[in-house]
């Protein structure tokens, strides 16, 4: 009789793989955009104690490659989109990866709707390995990749795509939660920034659906998956993961799912997670 590993419960030994999911910004990356060396090395050495390390970030494709270069990651997966785009990196191929999946929207409803709520907002929606369309450019620094300036709204929902960014600087986040419910965006997954900044991905796409579907693809088992993250699109990433931790920076409703609540970014609070992951014996012998 064969079990289903999602419902079996190992103890983690020598021979077993973890997959650690971790977010970027907030979490990894300081506010400033900078990695300490410590974390960098941390993350080395979790990698070599049998561990898959997997960004999960909301950042493009474009904004997440520089990342993994800083900290060493040429090979393994990364999710970015907030799910909606897997990749697989590949020294090897252009820009150093290969996409692997995509789950696409069409995002004609979830703009025209947001649109009547909010029509002086910024809108984009992200071209794949390129940056994203917009209906006018966004603060320097807010978006990655090149910034293309559509004549029209109906442009932008010209075809199906990855994920939808509004951001509207002068509004209340909490109207963000408030609009999503009240105007009925069913046929999407929402995540709700810091700032008033709302990301619109396919329904039902997460990082954490993007997460299991590559926990099952490596045979990890479900009690040996690690996540931290700190926003609002890390919840349910954060509910998956058999131990979590929100970093102290993060909202009370994300410290609030997880296992356990770290130090903030700026106390690089992501080590008290991933140093308690390297097996100094298991180093030892590489």
């Amino acid at each position: 009789m064969t079990r289903d590993p999602a419902t079996m419960h190992p103890p983690l030994d020598r021979d077993a793989w973890r997959l650690v999911g971790l977010d970027i910004d907030g979490t990894l990356m300081h506010w400033g955009g900078d990695i300490s060396d410590a974390v960098v090395e941390a993350v080395s050495k979790v990698r070599m104690c049998r561990s898959h390390v997997i960004l999960a970030t909301g950042r493009t494709i474009i904004g997440t490659m520089p990342v993994l270069e800083r900290l060493g990651i040429r090979r393994g997966w990364a999710v970015c989109a907030n799910g909606a785009v897997t990749v697989k990196l590949n020294p090897q191929s252009p820009g150093g990866y290969d996409i692997v999946e995509t789950t696409t929207f069409d995002p004609t409803a979830a703009l025209d709707l947001i649109r009547q709520e909010m029509p002086d907002a910024f809108f984009a929606v992200e071209d794949l390995g390129v940056g994203f369309r917009v209906n006018r450019e966004f603060p320097m620094g807010e978006l990655d990749g090149r910034q293309i300036v559509v004549d029209s709204f109906e442009e932008l929902a010209a075809k199906e795509v990855t994920r939808v960014v509004i951001r509207k600087p002068d509004a209340d986040v909490s109207h963000f939660d408030d609009l999503v419910h009240r105007i009925g965006l069913n046929d999407v997954t929402y995540a709700v920034g810091y700032s008033a900044w709302l990301d619109l991905t396919p329904p039902n796409v997460t990082k954490a659906s993007a997460l299991e579907a590559l926990r099952r693809q490596l045979g990890v088992y479900p009690d040996h998956t690690v996540a931290v993250g700190d926003g609002n699109n890390d919840i349910d990433m954060l509910k998956w993961a058999g131990f979590s931790a929100a970093m102290g920076n993060a909202p009370e409703g994300v410290c609030a799912v997880a296992d356990q609540v770290v130090g903030s970014v700026d106390e690089d609070g992501v080590l008290e997670v991933l140093l308690p992951l390297i097996d100094p014996e298991r180093l030892a012998v590489l």
